[in-house]
C-alpha cells in the first residue's frame, strides 16, 4: 500500500475515533430524527427520589432505573429538576442541598445526584438537561430552612405569598442576578446538555389567595427612576429581561447546549379562537413565550398541553397553533408536553396518549419533531402498558 493511502486511512481512523469519543461525551452531537424527552420532577418527591431519606445506594438505584426505563422507551432527553425551591440536587456553595433528598435541608446525600445522572445518562446516549424553578423559594414556609437558604441569608429578596409559599420578585434586579449566578454555576461545573425553565414565573392566581403579588416597592422604585410602563407591562418586561439575559449567557458561555422553556399550554384567551382558556398566561403569569420564540431567545419550546384531544382545550388545536408560522415565524421546535400523569389523576385511557403521540407526528410544520412526557414516574410504573406504547411510537 502506498504511503499516501496509509496516511489517508490513518487520518480517517483518527477522525472517526474523535467523533465517537465526542458522541459518547455529549449525546447532542449525535444527529437524532426526533426529540423524545421525559421530566424527572423532584418537588415533594414526585418522581425522584421516591421518598426523602433513602440511602445513597438506594437513590443511585432509582436513578439507574429511571435511565433504563427511558432507554427502553427510546427516550433520548431527560429533564432533571435540580432546583425545586431555591435549593440544590447537586454540590453548591450558593444554595443548600434539597430537603427532598435526605429529609433535612442542607444535609448531603453522600453523592452528587446531578453528576451521577449525567454520567449514567451519557453512557446510555441520553442527554441530561438541568431544570430550574427560577422564582419559587418554598412551597411551605413553615418547614425549617437552613442558614444557606435564601430565606435566611438574603431575606430581603424573599416574599411570602398566600398562606404558605415563599417567592422571589421577578422585578427585583438582585433576584435576577442571583438566579443567573446559580444557573451559570451549574453550566460551568457540569457537563449538562441543556438549561430548562418551567412555567412558574409569577405565581398562579390560586397561590395568592386573591391578594396582590408583593412587588409594590420594586415597582415604585422603577417608577421613581422614570419608568412609564403599567404594572402588568412592567412585570412582563421584567420576565422578558431575565429570559433574554439567561439566553445570552447560555449561548455565549456554553454554545452547543440547549435552552428551552415549558410554558403553560395556553397563551392567552382567544388564542387559538376555538380553545377555552381558564388561566390567562399572558395576563396572569406575566409570561410572553411568543416574544421569546420570535426573538430567537429559546432553542425549543415545550408547551404543557395537558388536556384531552377531544375537549374544550383540544391537544390538536393547541399544538397546531404553537407550530403555526403566524405564531412561530422562526419555526422554533415545539415539543408538546404530554401528561402521562393523567392516566392516574384523571383516569385517562392509554389510547389518549397514543392519539396525542400520533397527532404530534402529523402536525406540521414539524421541524425536528418530538415530545416531552410528564412525568417519568408513570412511565417507570408502566401505567396501563404505556411504556411499550411510547417505545413503539
Amino acid at each position: 500500500m502506498k504511503l499516501k493511502s496509509i496516511l489517508f486511512f490513518f487520518c480517517l481512523f483518527i477522525a472517526l475515533n474523535s467523533l465517537i469519543v465526542a458522541a459518547e461525551k455529549n449525546p447532542l452531537t449525535i444527529v437524532r430524527e426526533e426529540f423524545r424527552g421525559g421530566w424527572v420532577p423532584t418537588i415533594v418527591n414526585l418522581c425522584f427520589p421516591s421518598r426523602a431519606g433513602l440511602s445513597r445506594e438506594e437513590q443511585k438505584r432509582e436513578i439507574l432505573t429511571l435511565l433504563d426505563t427511558a432507554s427502553r422507551a427510546r427516550l433520548n432527553h431527560l429533564f432533571f429538576q435540580v432546583r425545586p425551591e431555591a435549593d440544590a440536587f447537586y454540590h453548591s456553595s450558593l444554595e443548600p442541598w434539597s430537603r427532598y433528598l435526605t429529609g433535612v435541608q442542607g444535609r448531603s446525600p453522600g453523592f452528587d445526584p446531578l453528576e451521577f445522572f449525567i454520567a449514567q445518562g451519557h453512557r446510555r446516549g441520553i442527554a441530561i438537561h438541568a431544570w430550574f424553578n427560577p422564582y419559587r423559594v418554598a412551597i411551605d414556609r413553615r418547614a425549617p430552612n437552613c442558614s444557606l437558604h435564601l430565606s435566611h441569608h438574603a431575606p430581603s429578596l424573599v416574599h411570602p405569598i398566600g398562606s404558605k409559599m415563599l417567592w422571589l420578585d421577578p422585578g427585583d434586579p438582585k433576584t435576577q442576578d442571583h438566579v443567573l449566578t446559580v444557573i451559570t454555576d451549574v453550566m460551568q461545573r457540569y457537563d449538562i446538555d441543556g438549561i430548562h425553565l418551567d412555567d412558574y414565573f409569577y405565581p398562579y392566581p390560586e397561590f395568592l389567595n386573591r391578594k396582590r403579588f408583593p412587588d409594590t416597592a420594586t415597582y415604585r422604585a422603577y417608577q421613581q427612576q422614570g419608568g412609564k410602563l403599567s404594572l402588568s407591562d412592567w412585570r412582563r418586561a421584567s420576565v422578558n429581561t431575565f429570559i433574554h439575559r439567561l439566553s445570552r449567557t447560555v449561548h455565549q458561555q456554553k454554545p452547543g447546549i440547549l435552552f428551552g422553556i415549558s410554558p403553560f399550554g395556553i397563551y392567552t384567551k382567544g388564542q387559538p379562537r376555538e380553545v377555552q382558556a381558564g388561566l390567562d398566561q399572558f395576563h396572569e403569569l406575566y409570561a410572553d413565550p411568543l416574544l421569546w420564540m420570535r426573538e430567537g431567545w429559546v432553542d425549543y419550546m415545550a408547551p404543557q398541553l395537558y388536556w384531552k384531544n377531544q375537549g374544550p382545550q383540544s391537544f390538536r388545536s393547541l399544538l397546531r397553533w404553537w407550530r403555526s408560522p403566524q405564531v412561530n415565524p422562526r419555526a422554533i421546535p415545539i415539543y408538546p408536553g404530554i401528561a402521562l400523569e393523567n392516566l392516574v389523576e384523571q383516569h385517562w385511557p392509554v389510547q389518549e396518549i397514543a392519539t396525542q403521540l400520533k397527532i404530534e407526528k402529523e402536525t406540521l410544520p414539524r421541524k425536528r419533531g418530538g415530545f416531552i412526557l410528564w412525568n417519568m414516574k408513570q412511565l417507570e410504573e408502566n401505567i396501563q402498558g404505556v411504556a411499550s406504547l411510547v417505545k413503539d411510537s
